[in-house]
């Protein structure tokens, strides 16, 4: 509040503007129950899904900084691609574009001046040129191999100027082509995890096997191990808990120190581990992500999972190690 009045409230405004954007993403959504929009949108992802080269992305002004944000959405998912600014194409970095790339050209009037060279420049090399445009029957429509056209929607803003439910539709259509192509490649959580190694993205793509004990770190004894021995093993290891495993490895139960606690003082420590085990334990494969472990653990109230392959006991994980990724 200032001098006695209310602070102004720019809440109309806003939901003015969602409003308008709304409705472009509507009108765009409608454009994907017409013919000719469903055939160029299929011919355009086939293409870059076919490409033995990249997709090079390209746009002036508000449609370059969504051209920016669509390459790198297409290579975060899969899809080699990069940025071409159309001035520095006009002084030399035409030569980026290979005759096995697919170009990606984004300007909403077709007329953008700055990208005429690079239109020239697929013609005459024979690379494929998809265009999005809000106008057919431009410049950019008519030197296109494959034209997405946008519908004519109004701006956001209140003079109907600046680009802003028209950058709305733009950057939408980008995300759709990254999906598609995500499923068309067939790209998965694993093959994520490699683009995106770093931060708390990267902690959620780990997977059991990056993280759980092999080998000797196993605690293990088999069906005829004692009690007595099984504590042991359980106490030299740092799991909590042993697998009781048969001569092929395979799991029979699991052991923990819960259980050991409910039967140390009423039953001998030289009694068969058998007896005193929990059978059919819950387990995960080594391409488990830890995000669905530590779902695991927690559902079923245990914070160690042994890790199974091919019916054969291969790691151990205990909850620590989960947590440890940075996941939560």
């Amino acid at each position: 509040m200032t001098a006695g009045n209310l602070t102004p409230s720019y809440t109309h405004s806003a939901l003015k503007t969602l409003e308008t954007e709304i409705q472009g993403l509507e009108a765009l959504k409608a454009y994907l129950d017409t013919p000719i929009f469903r055939g160029a949108l299929d011919r355009a992802i086939t293409a870059m899904a076919r490409t033995e080269g990249r997709v090079i992305v390209s746009g002036m002004g508000k449609s370059g900084h969504i051209g920016r944000k669509i390459a790198a959405t297409l290579r975060s998912t899969g899809t080699p691609a990069l940025f071409l600014h159309p001035g520095e194409a006009s002084h030399g970095d035409l030569g980026l574009i290979t005759e096995k790339d697919v170009v990606f050209a984004i300007t909403w009037s077709g007329e953008t001046s700055e990208l005429k060279d690079i239109y020239e420049y697929c013609n005459r090399f024979g690379v494929t040129l998809i265009v999005a445009t809000a106008s057919a029957e431009s410049t950019a429509g008519y030197a296109a191999d494959i034209c997405l056209t946008l519908p004519l929607v109004r701006e956001a803003c209140p003079n109907d100027l600046a680009p802003t439910t028209s950058t709305t539709l733009q950057i939408v259509l980008g995300d759709v082509l990254a999906v598609a192509l995500i499923e068309a490649r067939g790209f998965s959580p694993s093959d994520f995890k490699v683009f995106h190694p770093g931060g708390k993205l990267g902690a959620k793509l780990s997977i059991v096997d990056q993280i759980m004990g092999i080998d000797g770190a196993v605690p293990k004894v088999g069906r005829n191990a004692t009690l007595s021995l099984a504590t042991i093993e359980m106490s030299r290891k740092r799991y909590g808990a042993t697998a009781v495993v048969d001569d092929g490895d395979r799991l029979l139960g699991v052991f923990t120190d819960g259980d050991l606690r409910r039967c140390i003082a009423v039953h001998d420590l030289q009694d068969r581990i058998e007896l005193h085990m929990s059978p059919n334990p819950v387990t995960v494969p080594p391409g488990t992500l830890c995000t669905e472990a530590l779902r695991i653990m927690n559902e079923n109230a245990v914070s160690v999972l042994f890790v199974e392959d091919a019916g054969k006991v291969v790691g151990v994980v205990h909850m620590h190690d989960v947590i440890r990724t940075g996941i939560v």
